[in-house]
């Protein structure tokens, strides 16, 4: 997990209303060494914040810093140089969206982290899995069925077939850094030769994936669109179900029993729909995308019923990474502002498992967005590029 060290000078905030994780209080905020403080410094800049609501840092818990295209061999296989310094810029234009922390599930490694750690540009905090485990012919295998090359692994997704093979995938990714595993669970739009209703990797090899996982105190998340996929998921053990948009009433009341997460990635499917076609998306993920396009806000409504614990991802390939925002509008329509506002910063923190994320009582991540109106009244303004007044992270101004 990469934070970053910034050299950040005292600073407090005064007169604004502060997020307390359900409502806002006027109160005045102070940062120091980076994180929040109880008291003000007597050094500290101070910056006016009355007229201004004041947020947590937001989280993107489905981010991924390689995808610099929509074709697969190319996100798979192109110069990793390339890929490296587009993924520091798109990790630089979440950051000024007000997006302080990303987990890059599907991608990342520990050159991107040492260079985020090292403050050569930049970035949210930044958690990654290393590439994404599939089953041969599953969601991270990009050749067309009647492509007859190898293909073991890329930037974003490897191909692991069996339980001792995995228990050794998941072993490398946790020596080196990776925060969380994660594995394609069911078919999914961007592949081309899977069903996306279908579970993939046998129970046994899930179960093996999550017992290596747990045992160095990590989890595992899964990509999974329907019921049956998902309900295969967390009888293994996965912590995080990704997408869901095809879950029904019974799935999500097993989801919440479990404890399992939801990250809805509503952004995708509305970007695909419209603008896919125009960037070179292939028929067959235009096909998928509108078969779980319509489902994904519903999805959400029954894991919020279910008591299911909603997180916000992205999910957004290539070009499309512009519509990072328009995600939290979508989200917004599905379950309301305050809930999506806790689903970016307290669920997604209990998430990624870091108690000094997610809010602003003292302790916490010096990590804020200044919004010029109230969220809950003006629920555009968390989604407005122009409703930002500024982005704090670390205790920095950005």
């Amino acid at each position: 997990m990469s934070t970053a060290s910034f050299t950040a000078a005292p600073l407090t905030i005064t007169g604004a209303q502060v997020w307390d994780g359900e409502r806002f209080e006027r109160r005045d905020l102070h940062l120091a060494d980076g994180m929040v403080s109880e008291h003000s410094h007597p050094d500290a800049d101070v910056l006016h914040g009355t007229g201004l609501w004041v947020v947590p840092g937001l989280i993107d818990a489905h981010f991924h810093a390689y995808a610099t295209s929509m074709g697969g061999f190319e996100n798979e296989r192109g110069p990793l140089s390339y890929a490296a310094l587009n993924g520091a810029r798109r990790l630089t234009r979440a950051l000024q969206r007000g997006f302080t922390t990303v987990r890059d599930v599907a991608g990342g490694d520990i050159g991107l982290a040492q260079a985020i750690d090292a403050g050569l540009f930049p970035s949210p905090r930044y958690h990654f899995t290393g590439p994404a485990l599939s089953q041969t012919g599953g969601h991270g295998d990009p050749r067309a069925a009647h492509v007859d090359v190898c293909f073991s692994h890329g930037h974003m997704c490897e191909v692991v077939d069996g339980v001792d093979a995995l228990r050794v995938a998941v072993r490398e990714r946790l020596r080196t850094g990776a925060h969380a595993i994660k594995v394609m669970a069911s078919g999914g739009v961007f592949s081309l030769t899977d069903p996306i209703r279908v579970p993939q990797y046998s129970p046994e090899e899930l179960r093996a994936v999550v017992d290596e996982a747990t045992r160095r105190g990590s989890y595992v998340a899964a990509h999974a669109y329907s019921s049956e996929a998902v309900q295969h998921a967390v009888q293994a053990g996965i912590r995080s179900i990704e997408h869901g948009n095809l879950i029904d009433e019974a799935t999500a009341a097993m989801m919440a029993e479990a404890g399992a997460f939801l990250v809805p990635t509503l952004a995708a499917y509305e970007a695909m729909d419209r603008r896919g076609a125009e960037i070179g998306l292939n028929a067959v993920s235009l096909a998928k995308n509108a078969e779980v396009l319509a489902k994904g806000q519903d999805a959400v409504r029954l894991a919020h019923d279910a008591g299911v614990r909603v997180g916000f991802g992205s999910d957004l390939m290539g070009d499309l990474e512009d519509d990072q925002l328009a995600g939290v509008r979508l989200q917004v329509e599905a379950s309301g502002a305050a809930r999506t506002l806790q689903s970016m910063t307290v669920v997604n923190a209990a998430l990624i498992g870091d108690a000094a994320l997610g809010h602003l009582r003292p302790g916490a991540y010096g990590d804020a967005v200044l919004l010029a109106s109230d969220p809950l009244t003006d629920p555009s303004a968390l989604w407005r590029e122009d409703a930002r007044r500024a982005v704090i992270r670390s205790g920095v101004r950005i």
